[in-house]
């Protein structure tokens, strides 16, 4: 049986845009992305556009749901849940929002923010790309993308709504603990 991985990362400044995604929700042009320091890429996965760079925890499971279950909206709402718990465990309050894919703070009324945001792609079902979760991110390069292609929705970090920075250790472990309890597995090596 092939072994499932969990890959935890950090980005430099970086915009990515999914398949679906429409590349006029970049709202800079090379030379605001080389002034940023930030690069742009098109990539296979689902969702249109988001931000990836430092302070920000992205995780990646190389998963092959055939060992848990074959459904993909049901992997999806597995992801946003061990989101919202491990949000929860910092005394941040989360959730989701009808119709839309991520984690979201205050879903449902006029000050709703995405915390985390989620694109994913699979094959075979093996799953591929994953989550985005502002821990300490700089929010201000959310200004130059229509985030997600949502225009009438903010986005917050954990930084931001606790006050302080948090401990991106901390914050990763217990993502990773929540993904274990969750999809009901135990790590090795």
């Amino acid at each position: 049986m092939p072994l499932n991985h969990l890959i935890f990362c950090e980005h430099p400044h970086v915009y990515t845009l999914g398949k679906s995604g429409a590349e006029s929700n970049l709202l800079i042009n090379e030379e605001m992305l080389r002034s940023k320091n930030a690069e742009f890429y098109k990539i296979n996965r689902g969702g249109d556009i988001t931000y990836h760079g430092p302070g920000q925890l992205v995780m990646y499971p190389i998963f092959d749901l055939d060992q848990f279950f074959t459904d993909i909206h049901k992997y999806m709402r597995f992801l946003e849940e061990a989101v919202i718990l491990t949000l929860s465990e910092f005394g941040i309050n989360a959730g989701r929002l009808d119709g839309m894919t991520g984690v979201w703070l205050e879903a449902g009324t006029p000050n709703e923010r995405k915390i985390c945001a989620m694109g994913v792609k699979s094959s075979r079902w093996v799953t591929m790309h994953g989550i985005a979760l502002n821990v300490n991110s700089d929010l201000s390069y959310f200004n130059h993308i229509v985030p997600c292609g949502i225009v009438d929705k903010a986005v917050t970090s954990m930084e931001q709504e606790l006050g302080k920075k948090v401990d991106f250790q901390a914050v990763q472990q217990a993502l990773k603990e929540n993904m274990a309890n969750i999809f009901d597995f135990d790590y090795v090596g």
